[in-house]
């Protein structure tokens, strides 16, 4: 549970909270040196951790400021960025079919649900009007062979699926 606490702007040494992040930063196991974990609110595993440097006695790590979160925030919503558009790629596909004259687009949209995934199988003409929409087994491979066999079937159930 979050209170108004946990939001808190909090900035010491070795803890920033802000923005809607927060940065830890922690000995390195594997060596001498320090790393940073950056936090988003709301998350219990970190969105990155990278090495930190050390401070002026090369003990202890060079204290948190301004600059530095500020690049850190920047940096771990870039790989929550990738990784969003990562899976997106991997549970979206289109592929476009031309016939008579017209591009049809054929999309895949995977539902990645725990107990039963399933997917989306669509097509829309070139104005993005749907023709036909299908529930298929979330391991359905759409390839261009086989987008064009559907449409060429008229857009019935694929065989063999949900």
């Amino acid at each position: 549970m979050t209170t108004d606490l946990d939001d808190a702007p909090l900035h010491e040494p070795r803890l920033w909270r802000d923005q809607g992040w927060t940065a830890q930063i922690i000995k390195n196991e594997d060596d001498e040196g320090w790393a940073v974990a950056m936090f988003k609110a709301g998350e219990s595993e970190p969105a990155l951790v990278g090495p930190w440097t050390m401070g002026r006695d090369k003990k202890n790590p060079k204290p948190l400021d301004t600059a530095a979160f500020n690049t850190l925030v920047k940096t771990a919503s870039e790989v929550i960025r990738r990784h969003e558009q990562q899976l997106h790629a991997q549970l979206n596909k289109a592929l476009y079919v031309a016939r008579d004259g017209a591009w049809l687009k054929i999309s895949l949209e995977i539902v990645p649900a725990e107990d039963d995934p399933y997917a989306w199988l669509r097509a829309h003409d070139a104005a993005g009007e749907p023709l036909a929409q299908h529930k298929v087994a979330a391991g359905f491979r759409l390839t261009q062979a086989a987008a064009e066999a559907w449409v060429d079937s008229g857009f019935e159930r694929p065989a063999g699926r949900d």
